[in-house]
């Protein structure tokens, strides 16, 4: 123990690969007080201090601030080193490819409604696709996404929270700052559980002009029990807002009971259930929400964000006046989905950020940037030295244009050249980022510093972007269940909401869709698309299908196809050949077919009259048919 007694503590955590820093990381293991004071906080768990501590320093890199933090350190000297922008390149490359072109949310089944095959369920899935992006658009969800999408891959996670609005009559989706972010996960969950209790606290800062203390907000979701119901009421000192259980009136023959919320029975064991119309089978838990204050000075015991004390809390109230003191939501689901980075690791929540594993070639790209600007400026005003007999020790020379200098006897002057090391430590500064975008497998053609004219083909790009579609696809990967349950929460918000457009409507199975994020050679997809078109090795739903994965700009593949069928008169000639039938054809080219008249009837001549035969002779008709023994000559 005397040999190791100051040996730094290893701690190998999700947050481990932030170790190197001694600003992070002291003797033991803890980050700096001084330059994380929010991940110090009392009410913060301690399991959640480096959490915070690696998204501060995080979002220092992507803001040029790393400099800021390290002076807490190493003094004001640390606040000279130069820090250009490469992380936040490196951000918004990586977002928008895992974005892709476009985001859009798509039903299974939709796709086959309006056609001549169509069915019910897929005019019911075309109309929930529908109402899907009419509230997408409402409610900006490209932007949201973005949003998003951009903490979690700076940071490492991102959140987003719905609720039911009652004035809009719509559901809203938020963007949370994951460090505001405290779910009360399971021992013994694997981390790929949902938590049933979720938290989002922060403090709000000191407000001298309205005279408020600095406070702790925190708004909690909980999945529990359906309890009885409970309305606005007071706590026994009668100064604070709370929820209280509603009571029957008391009867001769029975006392005063708990009310039961609407829908809610008792079962056989007499356990609440509900009956949720998303849903087959009732239900035992329901979500409920807390919203509260708490003054920093009141929290004196040792208490977290999962513990603070309800009696010193004031409670918020929503836009219809309820006291959101453990408020019934009337869901089974809490409707909180967290975004990982990246896959996590069997038994672990959260995800890893883009840059955790080239911190430290950014951090060489920071130290060869301030050794360039020092170089530059030797090379720009370059050092003179000057001797001989009339030079003097005490006077002060300046360099300039027509400057003349008298020298003595034997004299001499000479510069300090620097440009052979600043083109070195700007070769050195190329190096660096190629092994940046080598670690996190961004090529420089999907950075945009490669040089395009190196490829002569569309498949040459495609496998230079190999190392970027193996990174997308594990991203998009860890995103994929994130992008089935915002459209399923949103379909169960409505109907909670008892919106008039989703009452009638099931709650089906959607996903939100990524666009392409890798550059397209459209020509040769093109050619690729019509000869096997041609060669009648696809379909036309196929090509048109393909073309839409392309950019090409065709918004409806149905509506596209029957265009180009009201066009196609060759195929509607064989297909008249080959079926006879005018009406299938007409609906083959989107038109009606014509009335055809009506044929006129066939009248035999009369008795006796002479008709005109084949090989001119004449006849005259007789009484009767052919072959009933007539005399016809």
């Amino acid at each position: 123990m005397g040999l190791f007694s100051g040996a730094k503590s290893v701690i190998i955590d999700a947050w481990s690969w932030l170790n190197y820093k001694p600003l992070y990381s002291d003797n033991l293991g803890m980050p700096n007080r001084r330059a994380f004071p929010e991940a110090h906080a009392t009410w913060v768990p301690a399991e959640h201090e480096r959490r915070l501590a690696a998204y501060k320093m995080l979002t220092a890199y992507e803001n040029n601030q790393v400099a800021e933090l390290n002076a807490y350190r190493d003094g004001d000297e640390a606040r000279e080193r130069r820090e250009f922008g490469d992380p936040s390149m490196f951000v918004d490359t990586i977002t928008s490819h895992v974005l892709g072109e476009e985001q859009t949310i798509t039903v299974p089944g939709a796709e086959n409604a309006g056609g001549d095959q169509s069915t019910p369920e897929a005019e019911t899935a075309e109309r929930v696709q529908t109402l899907l992006r009419e509230w997408a658009d409402e409610e900006l969800l490209p932007m949201r996404l973005l949003q998003t999408e951009r903490k979690a891959v700076t940071l490492g996670d991102g959140v987003y929270l719905l609720h039911w609005d009652t004035d809009k009559q719509r559901v809203r989706i938020k963007t949370f700052d994951p460090g505001f972010y405290f779910p009360v996960i399971d021992e013994d969950s694997d981390g790929s559980d949902f938590p049933d209790r979720i938290h989002f606290a922060w403090e709000l800062p000191e407000d001298k002009a309205r005279r408020l203390p600095a406070r702790l907000r925190r708004i909690t979701y909980h999945l529990d029990w359906i309890r009885p119901q409970t309305a606005n009421g007071v706590d026994q000192t009668g100064q604070r807002a709370v929820r209280a259980t509603v009571m029957s009136e008391p009867s001769d023959d029975q006392p005063s009971q708990p009310v039961l919320g609407r829908g809610d029975t008792l079962d056989a064991q007499g356990a609440i259930t509900r009956l949720y119309p998303w849903s087959e089978q009732p239900s035992y838990k329901t979500v409920y929400l807390t919203d509260a204050i708490w003054e920093l000075g009141d929290l004196k015991a040792p208490v977290d964000v999962d513990t603070l004390p309800l009696d010193k809390a004031q409670f918020a109230t929503n836009g219809q006046g309820e006291v959101l003191d453990g408020l019934d939501l009337y869901q089974d689901f809490i409707p909180v989905i967290h975004v990982p980075n990246s896959v996590p690791e069997p038994g672990e929540h959260w995800g890893q950020s883009s840059l955790a594993k080239v911190l430290q070639v950014f951090d060489e790209l920071s130290s060869s940037d301030t050794d360039s600007s020092r170089a530059s400026a030797t090379t720009g005003s370059p050092v003179y030295a000057i001797s001989g007999q009339a030079v003097s020790a005490q006077q002060q020379y300046a360099a300039g244009p027509g400057m003349v200098w008298t020298l003595g006897e034997g004299g001499s002057m000479s510069t300090v050249d620097t440009s052979k090391n600043l083109a070195e430590l700007r070769n050195q500064r190329k190096d660096l980022r190629d092994l940046a975008a080598s670690v996190t497998r961004i090529p420089a053609v999907a950075l945009g510093t490669g040089d395009p004219a190196q490829f002569t083909s569309g498949y040459q790009l495609e496998l230079a972007l190999g190392p970027l579609d193996s990174l997308i696809s594990g991203m998009r990967l860890a995103r994929d269940h994130a992008d089935r349950l915002l459209p399923k929460f949103v379909q169960r918000l409505f109907k909670a909401g008892q919106h008039p457009d989703w009452v009638s409507l099931p709650v089906l199975p959607a996903k939100l869709t990524r666009g392409a994020y890798t550059p397209t050679d459209k020509a040769a997809v093109l050619e690729e698309v019509a000869s096997a078109r041609n060669a009648k090795l696809i379909s036309l739903e196929t090509a048109i299908r393909r073309l839409q994965e392309i950019g090409w700009p065709i918004d409806d593949a149905e509506d596209e196809i029957k265009r180009i069928d009201a066009r196609s008169f060759e195929d509607a000639r064989n297909l008249a050949d080959a079926l006879g039938n005018p009406d299938e054809t007409a609906r083959f080219l989107g038109r009606k077919a014509p009335d055809e008249p009506e044929p006129p009837a066939v009248i035999l001549p009369a008795a006796g009259t002479q008709t005109i035969a084949p090989d001119g002779t004449t006849a005259a008709a007789a009484d009767g048919a052919q072959g009933n023994g007539g005399n016809t000559g």
